[in-house]
């Protein structure tokens, strides 16, 4: 196991607000596009599909790879089953808007929006475990840290 001293910085409340607002922005920008385009169900239902697999996969994976850094050990292939559904999300959206009958405009503001969404994704993601850890040290439970002192 790895044990290295890394100074955990809580977010501030602007930081956290600001991620739950640019998460709102482009999910609501998605999935009102979505409800909006004149586009088969069939059609919807895969940009719907493949909006939550890119963010399952992002938290995922973005969660792996901090605590394949904190020392935490990670299964190779659950890494490997990440890093693929995410490439696979990213994918199969850029395929999916590239065969599109959209206007150029449209399949920019989609791709915009899966974007910004998996950003927000991430970084909410990441504040909530900053202030896990924090709630978690505050408490006294036992942490890394706290056995190799």
């Amino acid at each position: 196991m790895n044990n290295i001293n890394q100074a955990t910085y809580q977010p501030t409340k602007a930081y956290r607000l600001a991620s739950f607002v640019t998460f709102a922005v482009g999910g609501c920008g998605f999935l009102l596009g979505l409800w909006n385009a004149e586009l088969l169900l069939s059609e919807k239902g895969f940009y719907l599909a493949i909006f939550m697999l890119g963010l399952f996969s992002a938290v995922t994976l973005q969660k792996t790879i901090r605590e394949k850094e904190e020392g935490i050990n990670i299964n190779k292939t659950f890494t490997a089953i990440c890093w693929s559904s995410f490439i696979a999300a990213i994918s199969m959206l850029v395929l999916g808007l590239y065969n599109a009958e959209m206007m150029l405009s449209e399949k920019g503001f989609y791709g915009m929006a899966f974007v910004v969404s998996l950003f927000a994704a991430i970084t909410i993601q990441k504040n909530t475990r900053d202030i896990g850890g924090e709630v978690a040290q505050a408490a006294g439970e036992h942490t890394d840290e706290s056995l190799t002192e």
